[in-house]
């Protein structure tokens, strides 16, 4: 998946953002392009920054969490919220609209696929023996895992206090994981959906105000070009995306109906919101695609055929279209997406991995136009 913003491009148009009195000053020479090595200081203070904030979005992860989703939202719906404006509704009114449009979308999603979910749920210890019928050839190695387990907890586990904390976490652990984790969940959800709401309404403010402080010329300029930047290549992202992660997900649901897997609405939305997140989203896709070929077919080549469809669209999809669309204004070190995807998932779990793409590009777009930084955004370059 590649995205990012090439620094190479045009300068953008007139700026309304910026005063008048700013506006008659004489444009300035273009920044020179070359790249300068920053020193041992500065890598060294940069490193320390980097980890203190990394730290700190670990640890307040419940706050910063639904503040960035809804940044990333935000530049998702901005389009949708300046066309409700051009049909002359006011502005609060088109981002409680927007915000309405995707919870309502979500909410019904969920009561569709909720029956069909808890089908395949009840379908899985049913389809075992199943299972193991079609895994034959590896039952040898897993017994003996199972063995080399079993004995591994005996040598570990001691006869005194094994029982109570077994017992501690059958009357606590389930019902109060499952109580806090809902909380969790439904706290992040109201944050998300309230900031996103005031950033739908009020986000110029920031823009405006920054423009006002900035000292000259040259960094208002460089404050509103990496503002107009971030949201037009994002939003173009997230709209490509979506809209291709939507085709996914309706030929996806086609050829597992065509395949007589059952179910054709769940897998298509499967397959939509596993094309979120790049590489590994795909990849878990194909292992829940043979498992449910596995618990459905008898024949083990037939039980092949869901994940191979799914496997091409997602060729078709990831390698072909998606590029072809976003390769003119996106270009990203496919290792960096990597390594952003693992560490992203690591602090924030799956929201982090859905996350680590756009946020990625961002850190482009403004190394990109930062003097200081453009080597940095040359070594993400794809």
């Amino acid at each position: 998946m590649v995205t990012g913003s090439n620094s190479s491009g045009p300068q953008p148009p007139h700026v309304t953002l910026v005063p008048a009195s700013v506006d008659e000053q004489p444009p300035e020479a273009p920044e020179d392009l070359e790249m300068v090595l920053p020193s041992p200081q500065t890598f060294f203070l940069g490193g320390l920054f980097a980890l203190s904030l990394f730290v700190v979005l670990y640890l307040a992860s419940s706050i910063f969490l639904p503040i960035v989703l809804a940044f990333v939202l935000k530049l998702l719906l901005q389009p949708a919220v300046r066309l409700l404006e051009r049909l002359y509704i006011p502005k609060p009114l088109a981002a409680l609209v927007a915000i309405v449009l995707v919870i309502g979308s979500v909410v019904g999603m969920i009561g569709v696929l909720s029956l069909p979910a808890a089908t395949w749920a009840q379908k899985l210890p049913e389809g075992i023996p199943r299972l193991e019928s079609h895994l034959a050839v590896l039952k040898a190695p897993i017994d003996a895992l199972q063995r080399v387990i079993q004995q591994a907890e005996k040598v570990a586990d001691s006869p005194g206090d094994g029982k109570a904390v077994v017992e501690l976490h059958r009357d606590l652990g389930i019902s109060g994981a499952l109580f806090a984790g809902t909380r969790a969940i439904l706290d992040g959800l109201f944050t998300t959906v309230l900031v996103l709401y005031f950033l739908l309404v009020y986000g110029e403010i920031f823009l405006r105000r920054i423009v006002e402080i900035l000292p000259n010329f040259k960094e208002k300029r460089q404050a509103v070009d990496i503002s107009q930047q971030v949201e037009e290549d994002i939003s173009a992202y997230l709209v490509t995306i979506t809209v291709m992660n939507l085709m996914v997900g309706a030929a996806t649901a086609a050829a597992m109906y065509l395949c007589g897997l059952g179910d054709p609405l769940l897998w298509g939305a499967g397959a939509f919101l596993l094309n979120y997140v790049p590489i590994l989203g795909p990849l878990f896709g194909i292992f829940i695609f043979l498992l449910a070929g596995l618990l459905t077919f008898d024949s083990l080549w037939w039980a092949l055929l869901p994940p191979a469809l799914y496997f091409a669209i997602h060729l078709v999809e990831g390698e072909a279209v998606t590029p072809m669309l976003l390769a003119l204004r996106f270009t990203l070190n496919p290792v960096l997406v990597i390594l952003s995807l693992v560490f992203w998932f690591w602090m924030w779990g799956v929201p982090g991995a859905i996350l680590a793409v756009p946020l990625l590009a961002i850190l482009k777009i403004v190394c990109d136009r930062v003097q200081s930084f453009r080597v940095l955004g040359h070594f993400l370059e794809g």
